[in-house]
């Protein structure tokens, strides 16, 4: 799986990519950019003070040993933005867009005559500029690239109701979420809007008319893009990110009333997703929400990237819940605290936990045991899973030092 939120999008003031070869600074910018590629990194940070670092298979790399001034980082970005990008970061002190350059030759000069594309943010940290570019592939993955449960690609079947794809940044949730959508725009008919921040996977028009609205340009917030979209007769929503109270109250009345919502959020587990959609709301209002939870909810897959020493890749860990009547009853009667339980024992209805999908790629040998355990939220219950522990061993796991946490999986 590419690492990570890996997007393509397009510049957010002109869809045609500027070329920068004509400035010395679009130089500096091509050729670590050229590097970044090289080494096979998802995302290039810029920081004064420190070199330019990539991040690639799981650990942060400084490029070189020339440490970036102050005045280094605006004569780089200055030629890749608008005035209207400028204005906006002298207004807010962040920025961000999509940005669409020729691919850099291997002097940082020369194109290859095809396009790279970024997600860019610009910001301010102790009052000088800084940016973090995330590298976009210029194809949709297709599932069988993402290493992703079969159950996956049925969410794109649901006719309505509410897919959730959460995690941490960084982890995969908006390639997930858009090889849901390609794959609909394959098997079904269906007119299909997206409000993203910026756009960042784009669709052509296949078996579904896809319209592709961006926060800041096409509409000014999430909220007031959901509540119009509404009234543009759409089978199929998807929600970059669910960030507010509002922009989470219309998604539910969007799933409650025939729509398919397709959303992501930043929570690490089923449970914890549950609870971050109901807490959101004013006490007097969760019981409501909860109601209207548990009826709209089809499915929620959580994900984390965890290196495969197979190939020297990501791939992803993932945690399904799928709504069944027994889960549903349990969000609706303020009993969450069972939902893992469920999930856990779940199988046949197609969800399985983060530490099952951790423990199977770690018996296969795919991923190593101490990486596996600090991607899992319950470690002891991973270590069971393995089999691989003495049960005396199992009784003094929260006592091993964390220095050794591979020591877990000695026995057996």
């Amino acid at each position: 799986m590419v690492d990570g939120d890996l997007e393509i999008t397009r510049d957010q003031e002109q869809p045609v990519p500027r070329p920068v070869a004509d400035h010395a600074a679009g130089f500096a910018l091509m050729s670590l950019l050229a590097e970044t590629v090289h080494r096979g990194a998802s995302d290039l940070l810029l920081v004064a003070g420190a070199p330019p670092t990539v991040y690639t298979f799981g650990q942060w790399v400084p490029l070189d040993d020339h440490r970036l001034g102050s005045e280094e980082i605006p004569a780089i970005m200055e030629p890749v933005l608008t005035e209207v990008q400028r204005a906006r970061l002298r207004d807010h002190c962040d920025l961000d867009f999509g940005l669409a350059l020729p691919v850099p030759g291997a002097d940082g000069r020369d194109s290859t005559g095809s396009v790279a594309r970024y997600r860019v943010n610009v910001h301010y940290q102790r009052g000088t500029m800084a940016a973090a570019f995330r590298a976009i592939p210029a194809k949709v993955p297709p599932f069988e690239r993402l290493g992703l449960p079969p159950e996956v690609r049925r969410f794109a079947d649901f006719p309505n109701g509410l897919v959730l794809v959460t995690g941490c940044t960084g982890q995969g949730k908006s390639t997930t979420l858009a090889a849901i959508v390609d794959h609909m725009n394959r098997t079904r008919a269906a007119h299909v809007i997206t409000i993203e921040d910026p756009i960042e996977f784009g669709f052509d028009h296949g078996t579904c008319l896809i319209e592709q609205r961006q926060i800041g340009e096409d509409s000014p917030s999430f909220a007031s893009a959901l509540r119009h979209v509404l009234r543009q007769r759409p089978d199929v929503i998807l929600i970059g990110e669910m960030r507010d109270l509002e922009t989470v109250a219309t998604a539910l009345t969007a799933a409650e009333t025939g729509h398919l919502v397709l959303a992501s959020l930043h929570t690490a587990s089923a449970a914890q997703t549950l609870a971050r959609i109901i807490d959101v709301f004013p006490p007097v209002q969760q019981m409501q929400v909860r109601t209207q939870l548990a009826a709209s909810l089809r499915a929620i897959i959580c994900q984390i990237l965890v290196r495969d020493q197979a190939n020297e890749t990501l791939t992803p860990a993932t945690e399904i819940l799928v709504a069944t009547s027994a889960i549903r009853r349990a969000i609706r009667d303020n009993e969450t605290h069972l939902i893992y339980a469920m999930i856990e024992t779940g199988k046949s209805q197609g969800m399985h936990t983060l530490e099952q999908s951790l423990a199977e790629l770690v018996k296969s040998g795919r991923v190593p045991s101490q990486e596996a355990l600090a991607a899992a939220i319950d470690p002891m219950r991973l270590a069971k899973l393995t089999g691989k522990i003495e049960k005396a061993v199992s009784s003094q796991l929260s006592d091993l030092s964390p220095d050794n946490p591979d020591a877990m999986f000695a026995g057996g």
